[in-house]
């Protein structure tokens, strides 16, 4: 295969993860404003802020300016798509994902490995490209807390912001091992959902602080 062809194909397939995260955290978004009953401009916000704060906060940071988000079109159509979807047919999205930590789950493991790999292409070191991959991950999610009034999950000790470390660990170690990109993204992503879904199942938390108000 030609190296201008393989190019084009690895840039095909991180769009194609990059706007299935955008999707999936959008739903997510989508799926908490209609639990808090919020109008269809809100589930639109919730869904367009759960999908691209993270993307935002990374490229703002790396100086990948204008950001995505807002200089392609496909991720604002992405976003809105996704909250109409789950705006009218809430209760088929709501039955096929059990709940929106599944859907939570997926964007974080997606943007996660992205986050990683565009951090690195941008030439940043080992370790800071980890760092923005999970703030890539953990942004949207975040964000869609803070504007329905909750604290964000990244706080309250599940298994979270260090599930989206460890995808994106896969990513710069696989880079470092000279390991094919969508490979080490895959695993990566297959990771971090993994470590997110049975901290959810099986209730895995860090230690929480015990020496705080009493109720």
């Amino acid at each position: 295969m030609e190296p201008f062809q393989f190019a084009i194909r690895m840039d095909t397939f991180h769009a194609i993860l990059d706007l299935s995260g955008t999707f999936v955290f959008a739903l997510s978004g989508g799926v908490a404003g209609v639990k808090h009953r919020l109008d269809i401009f809100g589930v639109l916000v919730l869904s367009f802020a759960a999908a691209n704060a993270g993307g935002i906060a990374r490229d703002v940071m790396i100086g990948a300016t204008p950001v995505a988000a807002l200089s392609d079109w496909r991720y604002v159509a992405v976003s809105l798509a996704a909250g109409l979807l789950t705006f009218y047919c809430y209760a088929f999205i709501d039955r096929l994902s059990g709940s929106v930590l599944i859907f939570d789950a997926a964007g974080l493991a997606l943007f996660a490995v992205t986050g990683a790999t565009k951090a690195l292409a941008y030439h940043l070191d080992p370790v800071a490209a980890a760092l923005l991959g999970m703030l890539t991950g953990i942004g949207g999610g975040m964000m869609r807390d803070i504007l329905i009034a909750e604290v964000p999950v990244v706080l309250r000790a599940d298994l979270y912001a260090v599930a989206a470390l460890a995808g994106a660990a896969v990513v710069v170690i696989g880079q470092m091992l000279n390991v094919s990109s969508s490979a080490a993204m895959t695993v990566g992503a297959m990771l971090c959902f993994g470590v997110r879904f049975m901290a959810m199942r099986y209730r895995w938390r860090l230690p929480v602080a015990v020496g705080g108000r009493r109720q």
